[in-house]
């Protein structure tokens, strides 16, 4: 429904990217700017989300969910109330929650700052909406937002994310330096340009490597996590295996700080 950094905006695909071969797969002009509309011009609410999802789960025979940022949860109870009224099969079989942290060098710096909840505020209030809701075992959910570390993962494993994605993460083994060019064909690391002189910087076989090191080391690294906390798995990770140091120099239960919510009853 909307990217991390800039929801509310749609993406753009600069021209100088718009190559013969996007050009014939997308379906537009070559060498001129794509711009994507703000937002799903055929899903205004959730009774249209809920028709989409079907549709889409209909014609691909697969899992089917949607990706947003939260500004609030009071649509996502809307949602869950329109489920019941239908049934559990016509739930989302996931919801990607994304984080105002996330998006690309190419989001403006106002939205990328000033829009949506950070993962912190959002991934809490989308589990125990769920769980209110009776919904969390149809439900799963994913969570994406500046998950780089194996700390930042086992957090969110711990509020109840089912998994956890991460992009940049993957961005910075690939070589990424955040030189904030993506949308502009110049990245001086070859990994967002079309321009073959500067892809040259992007060697496959030495960043293959680097980037599967990362996954197996967080992977290894939020195992260590886990077991240290007397879990036998990442995904056996609670709210009361993790304590988070405030400002005043103390820590606090996750369980004390988001307490699980009781499911409603009717």
């Amino acid at each position: 429904m909307s990217q991390g950094a800039k929801p509310g905006l749609g993406g753009l695909l600069p021209g100088a990217k718009v190559t013969p071969e996007i050009a014939m797969i997308r379906g537009i002009p070559v060498g001129e700017d794509s711009v994507s509309p703000n937002r799903h011009l055929d899903i205004g609410n959730v009774v249209q989300l809920l028709d989409f999802v079907a549709h889409v789960r209909e014609v691909s025979r697969l899992p089917v969910g949607f990706k947003a940022v939260l500004g609030g949860i009071e649509w996502i109870r809307d949602l869950c109330m329109e489920v019941h009224r239908r049934g559990l099969p016509s739930a989302p079989d996931f919801i990607i929650v994304d984080g105002s942290e996330g998006g690309t060098g190419a989001s403006p710096q106002t939205l990328m700052e000033g829009m949506g909840l950070p993962l912190r505020e959002s991934l809490p209030l989308l589990v125990d909406t769920l769980i209110e809701q009776g919904l969390r075992e149809r439900i799963k959910v994913i969570c994406a937002g500046k998950c780089i570390t194996a700390y930042e993962v086992a957090w969110a494993l711990a509020m109840g994310a089912d998994f956890v994605n991460s992009a940049r993460g993957f961005m910075f083994a690939l070589g990424c330096i955040q030189a904030m060019r993506c949308n502009r064909n110049t990245c001086p690391t070859g990994i967002t340009t079309h321009d073959p002189r500067l892809q040259r910087g992007l060697v496959v076989t030495d960043k293959a490597e680097r980037v599967a090191n990362y996954a197996r080391n967080v992977m290894h690294e939020v195992g260590i996590i886990a077991h240290s906390c007397g879990a036998p798995d990442p995904r056996s990770l609670r709210r009361e295996h993790c304590r988070v140091v405030m400002d005043d120099g103390l820590s606090r239960s996750l369980e004390d700080l988001h307490p699980y919510p009781r499911v409603q009853a009717g």
